[in-house]
């Protein structure tokens, strides 16, 4: 079986030991990603909304580094600090995932690093057609 790290500057770097994904046979793991700028990897955003958006674009990135996209997720795992925001949440995420959308889970947790609003992560073919 495959195992092969995926690492991108157009994605935040890890704040930990971590990557930011992995390639496991047909498919890869991405960590969970949260609100940082890839530029200049500071947390900066505000709004739940901005957060959605600059954490999908993050998993986004290391998607197309590992040969992926959005297209061929099939699980993802949401982390919200506040179950009030689903709602802002949901909306942005329909816009990634417009048509047949992935699996998913969403739970809150009382506490995300850095203080992010929000964390994503997901599961995802490599090279579906």
């Amino acid at each position: 079986m495959i195992r092969k790290v995926i690492s991108t500057d157009k994605a935040p770097k890890a704040i930990g030991p971590y990557s930011q994904g992995i390639i496991a046979g047909d498919f890869i793991f991405v960590s969970g990603q949260g609100a940082i700028d890839p530029v200049t990897n500071n947390y900066t955003l505000s709004s739940i909304e901005e957060e959605t958006r600059m954490a999908l674009n993050n998993l986004k990135a290391i998607l197309e580094e590992s040969g992926s996209n959005l297209s061929n997720v099939v699980k993802v795992t949401v982390f919200l600090a506040n179950m009030d925001d689903f709602p802002a949440f949901n909306k942005v995420y329909e816009e990634f995932f417009p048509k047949d959308p992935p699996a998913r889970s969403c739970i809150e947790a009382s506490k995300l690093p850095k203080g992010f609003k929000i964390e994503i992560e997901a599961i995802a073919l490599v090279n579906a057609k």
